[in-house]
């Protein structure tokens, strides 16, 4: 009685009932879409289970850039889940650091196969000689059941700074690392996959791919959206293959990059938290936003409208920028 009450008020008398009715349709299947998406979300976050890596994918896990932050954090996880490991980095003496770390290290002790886990370096300095580098990582490889490629070595400018007052040779060498040895590393590695018939590759691209901008950051960003549709087509052309290729966007992770000006908090996880959200995933979706909080803040920001988020990012931006002219 309600409704036909509504119905005949005066706002919307003049209202044919057949619009009614299509809005309210159309209202409803709105309100279904997002209870859908809220439920996948729980499942996701909460529900699904973790892929055996070792034995769906292979023996052999690489980390990119393994040696700090999530990186590291997802070698040791990785590393704990049993795979054997290929690290990958510039600096010997970290390599080293983190493969003790694994191989006797008190994180890893929660893995059955922790005993007959076996580590490899390569050292890599990927802002140099990529040919030569690759032509390390291939032979490192060869012969190896290598089921997961982490694609994790990245560079940004650590502060904000306005495009045109960057150095060419910083934009050069951000494009470099960001861009050409991602695609050259995945290269080299998924030749294998195919032989085989199976792997998992993940590239950590970045939470301004989810907000499609981050001014201050504008070659940084630039390349994490070339991270992004690199891996969607990807993840589009190998699926029958077997590969499956994903793109995680984290957003601020604690790490040497943003060390100087955030803490960990809500939103700012430490490396090793972001790594045992990360892993779960691998193998699942073809762009994906790990770590729960972080898909909390992604809502959040779809629903702003545009120009706050570029206030925002601005302001951020500005204050890393004042922090480092601080600093220095």
């Amino acid at each position: 009685m309600e409704l036909v009450d509504v119905i005949n008020s005066r706002f919307l008398e003049h209202i044919p009932v057949d619009w009614i009715v299509v809005m309210l349709a159309f209202g409803g299947l709105v309100i279904l879409k997002y209870f859908i998406f809220f439920l996948r979300w729980i499942y996701v976050y909460f529900l699904r289970p973790c892929k055996d890596l070792k034995r769906v994918y292979g023996s052999w896990a690489i980390v990119t850039g393994s040696t700090d932050g999530i990186g590291r954090a997802m070698a040791l996880e990785l590393g704990r889940k049993g795979m054997n490991l290929v690290l990958i980095g510039r600096n010997p003496g970290k390599l080293k650091a983190v493969s003790d770390e694994i191989l006797t290290g008190e994180y890893c002790r929660g893995s059955k196969d922790k005993d007959s886990i076996r580590v490899k370096t390569v050292v890599f300095d990927m802002s140099g000689d990529l040919i030569e580098g690759i032509a390390l990582v291939g032979e490192a490889i060869k012969g190896l059941d290598v089921g997961v490629l982490v694609n994790n070595a990245g560079l940004n400018n650590s502060n904000g700074i306005f495009f045109h007052e960057g150095r060419l040779e910083l934009w050069r060498e951000i494009v470099k690392i960001n861009v050409e040895a991602i695609t050259m590393v995945s290269k080299v590695v998924i030749d294998g996959m195919i032989e085989r018939g199976r792997g998992a590759i993940v590239n950590i691209g970045g939470g301004c791919t989810v907000v499609g901008i981050h001014p201050l950051f504008a070659v940084y960003c630039a390349t994490k959206g070339y991270v992004e549709h690199f891996s969607r087509s990807l993840h589009a052309e190998y699926k029958r293959s077997g590969i499956d290729v994903q793109c995680q966007a984290p957003f601020y992770v604690y790490t040497n990059m943003t060390a100087k000006y955030q803490k960990t908090s809500f939103f700012v996880p430490s490396p090793e938290r972001y790594a045992k959200a990360a892993v779960p995933w691998i193998g699942y979706d073809g762009f994906c936003v790990p770590y729960i909080n972080h898909s909390l803040q992604a809502f959040i920001l779809s629903i702003l409208p545009e120009f706050v988020i570029n206030a925002y990012l601005m302001r951020v931006g500005m204050r890393f920028d004042t922090l480092k002219r601080n600093n220095n």
